[in-house]
């Protein structure tokens, strides 16, 4: 899986998302081109290099056109700027839930509805083009799942036009809820709502690297020069070798411990099942397995279980609420001992394949062919997937 990790230590915005994906290698010329499919103009983009405490990085602007003041705009004039544009409906559909989710953040923020709420106009533009822009960047790199660092949020206050705001800004904090932030007392808004938005949207989970094959990084400058202080997004693209770090560590360390979510369902039909487990994966789930089991009454059912990090619990609990006939979730601790696994493309007669090996003590006790390789060549080729399986060494 080709996965894009951002690396929150400076916090995060939208023109430093943009930034570190241009410096990763999206072609700004391809990018404008897609950019081009909003119907909004009257800017253009612009890119330089940048230092930020002795770090190259790239540091991408939105330029308008001199004169250019239309009215604000609410969600409404931003949804159907949306719809109207000819993007892909994934990323319109992307956009909008994070336009969406932004709006409904200010207004709870402010006390008012979420249709009261507006972006000034040019503010407005450079939300559309940071936002799409990344969406349409991480679409340009083939990223299949996106992952981030907790999050750095900064200190102190910032002047808005509502006035005087603390730092992390009231949208800011709400739109992270749930999410892994801290604060190391730099004095400055690390994080606005716009990075914030897109990031809390688009992460299926904000813990330390995978274990992952990087190909490729991307440095993103922030706005401001904070002298000594790297005020950098990293991003490193690459291929996830496993769901998670895998390890040999001891049975009392605290890399064993995962989340154990279940739930007890009786009244779904069955085929909604493979949907659900389909976005749990995506949202970050380390496994998910379906028990029959026989319930109250002699009902027969199907309980759900769920592996997960601690700090996906609520995230994952909340999307089985939402996507099942379930009404509670229950979780608890749970250890393990697991091999440590790494992946490598071995050279075969049908190609090159991806094989698992999980050692323990650095002897090689299985060697597993990728499933998903074996089952594209089969297809490709006509030839049995068990064929294919038997003859990867």
């Amino acid at each position: 899986m080709k996965i894009a990790y951002f690396e929150c230590f400076s916090g995060i915005s939208g023109d430093m998302c943009l930034s570190a994906l241009v410096d990763a290698g999206v072609p700004l010329p391809q990018l404008e081109k897609e950019l081009k499919k909003i119907p909004v103009r009257g800017y253009h983009l612009t890119a330089k290099r940048a230092k930020r405490a002795d770090l190259a990085a790239t540091k991408i602007e939105v330029v308008f056109r001199k004169g250019l003041s239309n009215p604000a705009r609410t969600f409404t004039d931003v949804r159907e700027i949306i719809r109207a544009s000819s993007l892909s409906q994934e990323i319109k559909k992307k956009g909008l839930q994070i336009f969406e989710r932004l709006f409904r953040a200010e207004a709870k923020v402010h006390g008012i509805s979420a249709q009261k709420v507006h972006l000034h106009e040019l503010g407005a533009v450079d939300c559309i083009a940071d936002i799409f822009g990344t969406l349409i960047g991480l679409s340009l790199l083939g990223i299949e799942q996106v992952r981030s660092s907790p999050i750095n949020l900064g200190s102190g206050s910032i002047e808005t036009e509502h006035g005087i705001l603390p730092v992390p800004a009231p949208a800011t904090i709400e739109i992270l809820r749930d999410v892994p932030v801290y604060s190391t007392g730099m004095p400055y808004e690390l994080t606005t709502p716009t990075g914030a938005v897109i990031i809390k949207e688009l992460a299926s989970e904000f813990a330390g690297m995978p274990l992952m094959e990087t190909t490729r990084t991307g440095t993103g400058a922030g706005g401001r020069d904070l002298g000594r202080w790297p005020n950098v997004l990293r991003v490193f693209i690459g291929n996830l070798l496993s769901r998670e770090v895998h390890r040999t560590t001891p049975a009392d360390s605290s890399d064993t411990m995962i989340t154990v979510i279940e739930t007890n369902i009786d009244d779904m039909n069955p085929q909604l099942f493979e949907y659900v487990m389909e976005k749990l994966f995506r949202a970050g789930a380390l496994d998910v397995f379906l028990t029959q089991i026989l319930m109250k009454k002699g009902r027969p059912g199907i309980k759900l279980s769920v592996l997960c990090r601690k700090a996906q619990r609520n995230t994952l609990s909340a999307l089985i609420l939402k996507e099942t006939s379930s009404i509670g979730v229950r979780f608890y601790e749970m250890e393990r001992i697991t091999l440590e696994r790494t992946i490598k493309n071995m050279d075969t007669e049908f190609g090159k394949i991806r094989v698992k090996f999980s050692r323990f003590g650095g002897e090689v006790l299985k060697a597993t062919p990728e499933y998903e390789d074996c089952k594209k060549i089969a297809r490709k080729l006509g030839v049995p997937l068990m064929h294919i399986i038997k003859k990867v060494p």
